[in-house]
């Protein structure tokens, strides 16, 4: 543990050392800034951490976050970070029965072999096509807002005009994303695949008239202007150790197991009150940036907090000793499970999901997707669990508020388990559970966590993973040039919950930076 100075001054002190507070520190601390960095946790990553969950096994999954998309290659180069991220040529897999046959549509392996999977399933071309228009449009919105990103916040029309599509502008920005799905494609299965990016973590009908499903789809399919999600090599930890190498070695103390419990400004300059095992320290500081929740910033602050946040998923990590074979015997399990393997996410599926779970019922059918991780990258597996073939399972669940889990979360989490993992099965030629590793306790190697359990573990506002509901990425009243400010002119916010937050992305950890340096104090 790195103790800070208890009665230190700094240009700025950072609470949390996430990776959006990291790289903010890291870029001020390049800078000439002297930075501290309060975390209150024993290690730094917050959510974008690799761990080894299971007693006695050689296996370090990324615990929470998996996936990288939106972290603009900008940061990496402007902070020399040593990242490997590598693409997956498959992008999804959904199983589906057809005519009392197992099938299913498999996207990715070349242009060919993706025509002839939605051929196959939907006996014409005409399905392809339509998703070829379709992703074709994403892609440049993508190739247009993805560079604002890291940019002071354009104005709604300055980004309409970045998109410069009329059609995809309306249909990304204006109406309902389900108008779209229900317009450009007949097969329910795929209006499903193609819906799923607007539901991840995001509680939502195809119709919400407040538009947050197309906010999170947005995000889905910009990422570094091209949308692909690639895989972190080392796993997630990978990524936010070298940031916390690269704050170190910039200068930036990193003090873990500091809690902060109160910042006090005057709008010039700060007190952020702290608190460890060797009891409260205070650190003056110029600028305070918050890497936390805004409804955490007003505690910090003694402000009136946001109305509250939800988290709305299911994530469960497993260890296998082999994959599982599939009905659908004309795909290999190794293409199926690489990219993403959607369950029981139908339009309908989905649809059904949502109006149940709305009820305050679980859903019967829970929706879910899965990869495996080691089959992109086998180095987070020992050398001898790689050896015998093993691999690892990220499952993320759809639809499941928060709410679902306040009369009992352990009950509820086990029943939600124990059905998600039913309609894995479903589509399986052999039980997953005959696959599943135990761990040096004879215990199965699988652990999953509700968004009761990420608010307790990390704080997440109603486990909500994006701290709040997505924003759109342009100008609103009160956003403030980057997105990242607050009422109080040196407190600025730079986690998930800014402006162009959400995602392991390093967005508002930058724009907070680049903040404070605009305003050029020492």
């Amino acid at each position: 543990m790195t103790a800070p100075r208890p009665t230190g001054a700094y240009d700025a002190v950072i609470v949390g050392g996430g990776h959006n507070g990291l790289v903010a520190a890291a870029y001020l601390a390049r800078a000439g800034r002297s930075v501290l960095v309060l975390e209150r946790l024993d290690h730094t990553g917050g959510a974008a951490v690799s761990t080894r969950p299971f007693t006695g096994v050689d296996a370090r999954l990324s615990r929470y976050s998996y996936l990288v998309s939106l972290l603009p290659r900008k940061i990496v180069d402007d902070l020399g970070l040593d990242v490997r991220l590598r693409t997956r040529d498959i992008s999804s897999y959904t199983p589906a029965e057809r005519d009392g046959r197992p099938t299913g549509l498999l996207v990715g392996g070349g242009e060919r072999r993706t025509r002839e999977a939605f051929a196959r399933l939907t006996g014409s071309d005409d399905e392809y096509r339509a998703w070829q228009r379709f992703y074709d449009m994403t892609g440049r919105v993508a190739r247009g807002v993805f560079p604002t990103l890291t940019e002071p916040l354009p104005t709604r029309d300055e980004l309409r005009r970045a998109v410069g599509d009329e059609e995809a502008w309306r249909t990304l920005f204006e109406e309902p994303l389900g108008v779209a799905v229900e317009e450009r494609f007949t097969d329910d299965l795929v209006r499903g695949v193609v819906l799923t990016d607007a539901l991840i973590g995001t509680f939502a009908d195809a119709h919400d008239p407040t538009l947050r499903q197309n906010r999170c789809f947005l995000y889905h399919v910009i990422g570094g202007g091209t949308g692909a999600w690639d895989v972190p090599v080392g796993g997630m930890g990978a990524l936010t150790d070298a940031l916390a190498g690269a704050a170190r070695a910039a200068g930036a103390v990193v003090a873990t197991g500091h809690e902060a419990v109160r910042v006090e400004t005057d709008g010039r300059t700060a007190e952020v009150t702290h608190r460890s095992a060797d009891g409260e320290g205070v650190a003056a500081a110029r600028h305070v940036l918050v890497n936390a929740s805004p409804r955490e910033l007003a505690r910090l602050t003694g402000d009136t907090p946001p109305p509250p946040a939800e988290g709305a998923q299911l994530k469960v990590n497993m260890l296998l000793e082999r994959l599982p074979r599939l009905r659908d015997t004309s795909v290999d399990p190794r293409e199926a499970f690489a990219g993403t393997f959607h369950i029981s996410e139908g339009y309908g599926q989905l649809a059904a999901a949502y109006d149940r779970a709305a009820a305050g019922e679980l859903p019967s059918a829970p929706p879910s997707e899965i990869y495996c991780h080691s089959l992109t990258d086998p180095t987070i597996l020992g050398p001898e669990l790689a050896a015998r073939g093993y691999q690892t399972l990220t499952l993320f669940g759809l639809h499941t508020p928060a709410r679902l889990f306040e009369r009992d979360n352990d009950a509820v989490r086990e029943e939600l388990l124990k059905s998600t993992l039913a309609q894995l099965d479903a589509h399986l030629a052999e039980p997953l559970a005959d696959c599943l590793a135990t761990d040096a306790d004879g215990r199965p190697c699988l652990e999953a966590r509700s968004p009761l359990d990420l608010e307790r573990d990390l704080g997440l506002p109603g486990g909500n993973i994006f701290h709040r509901e997505l924003s759109w990425p342009y100008a609103q009243e009160g956003t403030g040039r980057w997105g990242v400010e607050t009422r109080h002119a040196n407190v600025l916010l730079c986690g998930a919950g800014a402006v162009r937050g959400g995602g392991v992305s390093g967005v508002p950890g930058h724009n907070a930076a680049m903040a404070v340096l605009e305003a050029g104090e020492g």
